[in-house]
């Protein structure tokens, strides 16, 4: 079991990426896997902001395209959506204690980090080198 990351989704959204066909090809083998693989909603909105942002995204969609991209991946059989439990404020207590200096834009891969270890996912598929400061949880690149 694993989180793919939003960097993993615009890689395989992005034609002109350099990542494109690697990243475009898992994510099609997992979309016909059997067993579960997850996403959080914050993952699939950033997504949304991303690949819509005309001063981010190399060739913006419209919303609408990013939108239809997003449901093909949703609509697999496999995935699943994170969504927080009775002890996510736990849980992002023991995150903040255990983790010095989290502030900014890291706030968002804290809020992953925390809906995976409420669920009991110690896997992301990213790019993002930012994970690795939460030792608990194993980062693998798609690359690699």
């Amino acid at each position: 079991m694993f989180v793919v990351d939003t960097n993993v989704l615009l890689y395989a959204a992005d034609s002109e990426s350099e990542f494109h066909d690697t990243c475009r090809q898992r994510v099609e083998d997992w979309r016909r896997r059997r067993s579960p693989w997850f996403l959080t909603w914050p993952i699939c909105y950033e997504f949304l902001r991303v690949s819509t942002h005309p001063r981010v995204f190399r060739r913006p969609w419209t919303t609408e395209g990013a939108w239809g991209f997003l449901q093909s991946v949703l609509s697999s059989r496999s995935v699943q959506v994170l969504t927080p439990t009775a002890q996510h404020s736990a849980v992002l207590a023991e995150a903040i204690d255990q983790a010095s200096g989290l502030r900014g834009n890291i706030m968002h891969d804290v809020h992953t980090v925390v809906l995976m270890r409420e669920h009991g996912i110690g896997r992301i598929v990213t790019r993002d080198v930012d994970f690795h400061r939460f030792g608990d949880i194993e980062v693998v690149d798609p690359l690699g």
